[in-house]
């Protein structure tokens, strides 16, 4: 029985990763999980200088997920390098850097500083706000999306995934921008945007007003943008969006993608990323599928 899939020329042992901010760097999961049975580590966002992120509260929980306005907060690229990349090292799994940035130079700082550094691939966060447009975020227009991919990818030492916003008219024309500026792998889907109010005290519950939704409630939602973007690019993709159990991660496979990243069931089960693997296999086995490659994009239409 083969689990091993190949993301741009990058051999990852299973298809199940970490989703970026939910799993720190793994050091805190570590006593949970087995980092050495996990196809890859996707770190949390990192920044060419140190982020404070946004004002308390900026987490919520919400009917089916939770919401979380946390701003992207990091200690910087320089600590990153100094701290987290030797601890993963420690480990026989893929390290995926996730890069955030405000601008086009501060993601090209950060993939310039990774260049020589022991990562396997790099992880645009394009969901970031693009402070030279008034605070669009980068992933909101394809002509931002294609021109950020490409300076990227003139720098890049390591392949490059684009995680796609889904917060946008269509997710296609996105992918297609991602893919026409040389993106190796697309990620999908970050956070949809949401709000909770606190009808006693007839507040935002968040400091920041809106927020990240995450959790079960956006599984479909991601199910049905993998589908379309594997329809629309030739490029690997990468699901992700409320994916709790083997299931689910299963799902995203058949409708699509290559690997999943696990993200939300990360807070409510640590454990949760060694299920899934567990899960796959068991599936696998109880369906004689041989080579976990036969379920990308095997859905079919009800005969």
């Amino acid at each position: 029985m083969n689990t091993t899939v190949n993301l741009a020329g990058v051999t990852l042992k299973n298809p199940v990763m970490t989703a970026s901010g939910t799993f720190g760097s793994g050091e805190e999961f570590s006593e949970f999980v087995d980092l050495n049975r996990l196809g890859a580590v996707v770190t949390k966002g990192v920044a060419n200088i140190p982020w404070e992120g946004n004002k308390t509260p900026r987490v919520a929980e919400v009917y089916g997920g939770m919401l979380n306005a946390v701003g992207l907060q990091n200690p910087g690229i320089d600590l990153f390098i100094k701290r987290d990349i030797p601890f993963l090292k420690q480990y026989d799994t893929k390290i995926i850097v996730n890069v955030c940035g405000k601008t086009t130079k501060d993601y090209v700082e950060v993939v310039e500083k990774l260049s020589d550094q022991p990562v396997d691939m790099l992880e645009i966060n394009i969901s970031c706000p693009n402070v030279k447009e008034g605070g669009i975020a980068f992933g909101q227009d394809p002509k931002a999306v294609e021109a950020i991919t490409k300076a990227v990818k003139e720098k890049a030492k390591q392949p490059v995934i684009m995680k796609l916003s889904p917060n946008v008219t269509d997710i296609t024309e996105m992918a297609r921008a991602a893919e026409a500026g040389g993106a190796d792998v697309l990620s999908l889907i970050n956070t949809l945007t949401g709000m909770k109010i606190d009808i006693d005290r007839r507040c935002f519950v968040l400091a920041n007003r809106t927020g990240g939704m995450s959790g079960p409630a956006i599984h479909p939602i991601a199910v049905r943008m993998v589908y379309q973007t594997a329809q629309a690019v030739k490029i690997p993709i990468i699901g992700m969006g409320g994916i709790m159990t083997a299931a689910d991660a299963i799902e995203m496979i058949l409708a699509g993608a290559i690997a999943v990243s696990v993200g939300t069931a990360n807070f409510t089960n640590p454990s949760v990323t060694m299920e899934i693997v567990s899960g796959i296999e068991e599936y696998m086995k109880k369906y004689q599928v041989e080579d976990v490659k036969e379920l990308i994009g095997a859905v079919r239409d009800r005969m």
